[in-house]
């Protein structure tokens, strides 16, 4: 296992343990940092069902350079966990970083589920009206299709009038000149 600092939180180093396969984050100095009581947050994260299942005991370094067993959860659940603590329960040092935390939170929620779903509206609209635009094309070339084989069968009979059916027509051309 490997401990590093990840970030500082009110001036507290954040120490993350790893090895080759997991990124651990030990709650004990974030609750210091933040002035929580850390069995209070632990026992929120044993009561919690996923959680639960992630929380796991690790020898850590403490704030003194020595090592302790501390209760760990992986780096991707932190974000989270940071978001149940009330800024009302945090040292008063602490409650602007905390409030502007759960602020910047409810801003990535609503941009991951929202914006998503606003875009969606709005691409739907926008195939909608060039559906509207391919259909009245595919109208109009149509018609146009449909008019230039008229004229085609047209112009091949008109080709095909010989001299003596000109002549018999009173020396006139019967001609369909059709739109």
């Amino acid at each position: 296992m490997d401990t590093k600092t990840l970030v500082k939180v009110n001036n507290v180093a954040i120490q993350m343990v790893s090895d080759s396969t997991e990124k651990l984050i030990p709650i004990r100095p974030i609750c210091k940092a933040l002035g929580v009581d850390e069995n209070t947050q632990r026992e929120k994260l044993y009561e919690d069902e996923i959680l639960s299942s992630v929380a796991t005991l690790r020898v850590a370094t403490g704030a003194d350079g020595k090592q302790y067993e501390m209760v760990c959860i992986p780096l991707e659940f932190v974000f989270g966990w940071l978001f149940t603590i009330n800024p009302k329960n945090v040292k008063e040092e602490a409650k602007e970083t905390v409030t502007k935390y759960k602020l910047e939170c409810y801003k990535a929620l609503y941009s991951h589920f929202a914006e998503q779903s606003e875009f969606l509206s709005q691409r739907d609209k926008a195939i909608e009206q060039q559906l509207e635009v391919y259909q009245l094309a595919k109208s109009n070339f149509n018609t146009a299709k449909k008019r230039m084989y008229e004229a085609e069968n047209q112009l091949n009979i008109t080709r095909k009038v010989t001299f003596e059916e000109w002549r018999a027509n009173n020396n006139q051309l019967l001609i369909d000149f059709r739109e």
